[in-house]
C-alpha cells in the first residue's frame, strides 16, 4: 500500500471498528476527478449492503473532518469479494496454502508479477511458488495482493 493507503486505513480503522466491522484496508485509484477510495470491510457473518452503507456514512463523517485528500474522489464500500486483497502479514497468513497473484512495486528477479501457491508468510516478507520456483517477498515491495478464487 502507499503512503496515503496506510494513513487512511489507519484514520479509518478506529471509527469502523466502533461500528462492529474489519477494516481490511484500502485503495485510493487516482483518476483526476473520478478518482475513487475503495474501503474493504469484512465481518465474521460476512458483509451485506446495509454494512457497507453504514461504513461509508460512518468513513465520510471522518474524511469530511480529517480531509486527507486534497482531489475529487468517490467513496466506495466493499466486502472482500472471492478475489480478497491482502495488505497486512495477518492476511498472508491466514491464506497460506492458497493461491494468490502479487503485483511488486520493483522487479524481483526479472518480474513484477507472480501468481502461484502461498508457500509461507512471516512478519516481514512472503514465500510464493510460481512455476516451481520460489520466490520471497519482502511486504514493502508488495504493491497489490489477493487471492484466487478456487472452485474446486
Amino acid at each position: 500500500m502507499s503512503q496515503l493507503e496506510n494513513r487512511l486505513t489507519e484514520m479509518l480503522s478506529p471509527a469502523v471498528e466502533a461500528i462492529g466491522f474489519e477494516l481490511l484496508g484500502c485503495e485510493f485509484v487516482r483518476a483526476g476527478k473520478h478518482s475513487t477510495l475503495r474501503l474493504y470491510i469484512d465481518h465474521e457473518n460476512g458483509i451485506e449492503v446495509d454494512d457497507c452503507a453504514e461504513v461509508s456514512h460512518q468513513a465520510s463523517a471522518v474524511l469530511d473532518v480529517e480531509d486527507p485528500i486534497s482531489t475529487e474522489y468517490n467513496l466506495e464500500v466493499s466486502s472482500p469479494g472471492m478475489d480478497r486483497p491482502l495488505f497486512k502479514p495477518s492476511h498472508f497468513k491466514k491464506f497460506v496454502g492458497e493461491i494468490v497473484a502479487v503485483k511488486t512495486n520493483m522487479p524481483q528477479q526479472g518480474r513484477r508479477n507472480f501468481k502461484g501457491n502461498l508457500l509461507n508468510a512471516s512478519d516481514i516478507d512472503i514465500e510464493v511458488k510460481v512455476d516451481n520456483e520460489s520466490f520471497t517477498l519482502a511486504y514493502n515491495n508488495i504493491n497489490k495482493a489477493n487471492l484466487i478464487a478456487s472452485f474446486d
